[in-house]
C-alpha cells in the first residue's frame, strides 16, 4: 500500500469525520458538535468489534470446515502463507451470483467468503487471483477501513434525513443562544442538512474505489500474476449483472465486484471502480515486474 495513497485515504477518512461533527454543529450548536465527535468515536469502536460478525449475518455467510471444503481451504491456505498472513475463518454464502468479500478488524480476525455460485464459472487460477485481492484488503486493513468508514457515512445520512422530516414538520430548532447568527446560521444549518449526505457518500466512495485498485495490485503481486484476476473481474462484472445478489446495499463495498447491477445512475453512486479501469491497470501490471 503506497504512502500516497495511505496518505489520502487517511485525509477522507479525517474528512468524513469532521462532516459527521459539523452535522451535529448544525443541529446541536457546540454541544451537538461535542455530541457528535463522542459518536464517532463510539461507533468507530463499535465498527472495531463488531463489523466482522454484522458483515457475515447481513451477507447470511456461513463458516465451513476443511472437511466441507477441502478445496477452498486448501487454495486459501496456500494464499495466505504466500500472503504472509495468518489463515482466515472461511465462509461460503449460498447464492448463485459468482463473488467474495473479506472482513474482520485485524489479519489475525479474518475471514474470507465466497458464493456457490463463483466456483461454477472460475478457473482454479482465477479464484486464486480473487481470493488474493480479498486476502490484499485484509493485509492492507481496508477491512476494518471500511466498516468505520460506511459507519459513519450511514450515521451522518440518518441524522440528516431524521433532521430533514424534523424541518419538514416544523421542529427543527438550534435554540436562541446557539443560532450561529440568526438567519444566516439558519440557512447554514438547512444547507448542511440536505448537502452532509451527499459529500458523505462521495468521501465513502472516494475511499472504496482507491482500496479496491490498491486491493487489485497487492492480490495481484501476492498470486505473482495479474491476469487471472483480470479475467476473473470481467466473468464476475457479466455474471453479477445477469444475476444480481440479494444483500443489503450497505455490504455492497465488501465484495470483489458491486454485488447488483451498476447500469444507469446507480453506476454513478457504485462503491467499486469501473470494472474496465481495474482489469486495464492490471493488464498494464503484467508488462512490468511483479514484486511482492
Amino acid at each position: 500500500m503506497g504512502l500516497g495513497n495511505t496518505f489520502k485515504t487517511a485525509r477522507l477518512l479525517v474528512s468524513l469525520t469532521v462532516l459527521f461533527v459539523l452535522v451535529g454543529g448544525a443541529l446541536g450548536g457546540s454541544g451537538g458538535m461535542l455530541l457528535a465527535f463522542i459518536l464517532a468515536l463510539v461507533m468507530n469502536a463499535g465498527s472495531y468489534w463488531m463489523s466482522d460478525r454484522l458483515a457475515l449475518a447481513m451477507t447470511g455467510a456461513r463458516e465451513v470446515s476443511f472437511s466441507e471444503a477441502p478445496e477452498l481451504h486448501r487454495l486459501v491456505e496456500q494464499l495466505t502463507l504466500q500472503a504472509r498472513l495468518p489463515k482466515p475463518r472461511v465462509y461460503v454464502v449460498d447464492s448463485p451470483a459468482p463473488n467474495a468479500f473479506a472482513t474482520g478488524r485485524d489479519p489475525a480476525h479474518a475471514a474470507v467468503a465466497v458464493t456457490t455460485g463463483i466456483t461454477h464459472i472460475l478457473t482454479h487460477e482465477e479464484l486464486a487471483g480473487v481470493l488474493a485481492h480479498e486476502l490484499a484488503h485484509v493485509r492492507n486493513r481496508d477491512t476494518l477501513l471500511a466498516a468505520v468508514v460506511a459507519t459513519i457515512a450511514g450515521a451522518i445520512t440518518m441524522i440528516a434525513n431524521m433532521a430533514q422530516w424534523a424541518l419538514l414538520f416544523g421542529g427543527y430548532g438550534r435554540g436562541e443562544e446557539d443560532d450561529g447568527g440568526g438567519l444566516g446560521g439558519l440557512v447554514g444549518g438547512i444547507l448542511m442538512i440536505f448537502l452532509a449526505p451527499i459529500a458523505a457518500v462521495i468521501i465513502q466512495l472516494a475511499i472504496s474505489r482507491s482500496r479496491e485498485y490498491a486491493a487489485d495490485s497487492t492480490g495481484a503481486s501476492i498470486v505473482g500474476d495479474p491476469l487471472p484476476l483480470a479475467r476473473a473481474l470481467e466473468k464476475l462484472e457479466m455474471a453479477n449483472r445477469a444475476i444480481p445478489m440479494a444483500v443489503p446495499p450497505a455490504t455492497a463495498h465488501q465484495f470483489t465486484v458491486q454485488p447488483f447491477s451498476g447500469n444507469g445512475l446507480a453506476g454513478l453512486f457504485s462503491t467499486h471502480p469501473p470494472t474496465a479501469e481495474r482489469v486495464a491497470r492490471l493488464r498494464a501490471m503484467a508488462l512490468r515486474p511483479m514484486p511482492l
